[in-house]
């Protein structure tokens, strides 16, 4: 009869041995967005550094109805593995619904993605090794900065406002990253002249151009400006330099967490290649959840509310500022999305300084270094406007102002 296997723990020796180190790149990373995600759990405090949409905007009851509605009709593709491409029907109908006179997609155009950060994770993983390079709009999205960092790349910064040779600027970059839509951080808005610049360039370079466009429905004043695909198109299927991103995060709910590719043939296949090892396949619940609300035409009767509700906040916010902070900082109105970009106008004024005062006071902001590569910006702030009301916009920009003024003080005394 065999022994028994002994349960006793094996003798330890005194001095255990060191477990190996961690992946260099986590030295690297930032901590604001984990901050500006938990500030709901800090009492009384005001978040303004975040990019999150208003719970008010989100249409509960009728994604609690889609969601109960496709669980019993649709159990094969809401309880299943979903293809990695994602659900050919809902593919077809972002195809559908982004095809313009010009622009003509099929399903092999597109790949659904488990929201729009991972979006971003697969283009690192596709198309830079480490110590390539990235030609990134300046300022650029601290999200992307994190999605890359990992892959260890170089960043050559487009300055698209004074940059006049963007071929030059994006030639030898595995791909130059754009949000041409009230941009994160900045809110700006890349006029059209910029915008064909910027095809141009990619077709005279071969670089690929990412346009990450999760703002694009934003728009509060003005008129919807082309998008780079659709200056891109050429004839027949797309298959262009310009890789789309999108999102439901801001229009419909962060939480379903889908978002899209829209891509030459080549390019999705080499990106679901990357996503097999990924997450393997999106939600079948939530993909089906956002047919069903494209097919209900939810997105277009939730956007006018968001529209309303968000332009009102923008204005609360940029009054708020004119009282109390104008004469600290410079900013540009923004004509959609969800930032005010404010740039210090005293260079003592050290914003990441400024956050930790700030969290002192009972708001945060994000601080101009984290959207810098190298992380040398540290004169701007980015402001969100989306999440609270006016009330609170207002306490929390006084708050702010209080913080910024001890900042600049500490500043002037070094």
């Amino acid at each position: 009869m065999a022994d028994p296997i002994s349960l006793t723990h094996a003798p330890q020796s005194a001095t255990p041995a060191p477990r190996p180190a961690l992946a260099g790149w986590l030295a690297q990373t930032n901590e604001v967005t984990r901050l500006f995600l938990g500030a709901s759990q800090i009492p009384g405090l005001i978040n303004l550094a975040g990019g999150l949409p208003d719970a008010s905007v989100w249409p509960v009851e009728e994604l609690a109805e889609i969601a109960g509605r496709v669980v019993r009709e649709d159990p094969a593709l809401t309880l299943a593995y979903s293809p990695i491409e994602g659900l050919a029907v809902l593919r077809d109908a972002i195809a559908a619904r982004f095809s313009t006179g010009g622009l003509l997609l099929t399903r092999d155009n597109i790949l659904i993605t488990t929201g729009g950060m991972h979006a971003l994770e697969l283009i690192g993983k596709v198309l830079v090794d480490p110590g390539q390079t990235i030609a990134a709009q300046s300022p650029a999205y601290l999200g992307a900065l994190d999605a890359w960092r990992p892959r260890m790349p170089r960043y050559r910064p487009l300055h698209l406002a004074r940059d006049p040779d963007l071929v030059a600027g994006m030639a030898g970059a595995q791909f130059a990253y754009t949000v041409p839509n009230f941009s994160n951080p900045t809110g700006r808005l890349v006029p059209l002249e910029q915008r064909r610049a910027l095809v141009e360039a990619a077709h005279a370079t071969g670089t690929w151009l990412v346009e990450d466009d999760p703002y694009g429905t934003l728009y509060y004043d003005g008129t919807r400006l082309p998008r780079l695909i659709e200056l891109a198109a050429g004839e027949g299927a797309y298959d262009g330099p310009v890789i789309y991103l999108g999102t439901v995060s801001k229009e419909l709910a962060p939480g379903l967490r889908l978002g899209w590719v829209i891509a030459a043939p080549e390019m999705v296949q080499a990106l679901v290649l990357a996503k097999q090892g990924s997450d393997m396949s999106t939600s079948g619940l939530c993909q089906m959840i956002l047919l069903r609300a494209l097919q209900a035409g939810l997105l277009e009767r939730v956007l006018p509310g968001i529209l309303s509700l968000y332009s009102s906040r923008r204005d609360a916010l940029l009054a708020a500022m004119d009282e109390h902070l104008s004469d600290l900082f410079t900013w540009t109105p923004p004509e959609g999305g969800m930032f005010v970009w404010a740039r210090a106008r005293d260079p003592r004024m050290d914003t990441d300084r400024l956050l930790r005062l700030a969290l002192d006071h009972g708001t945060c902001v994000s601080p101009s270094s984290v959207f810098d590569p190298e992380g040398l910006d540290h004169g701007a702030i980015r402001v969100n406007f989306t999440l609270n009301p006016p009330e609170k916009l207002a306490e929390g920009v006084r708050r702010l102002a209080e913080a910024a003024r001890a900042t600049l003080a500490e500043g002037i005394a070094a």
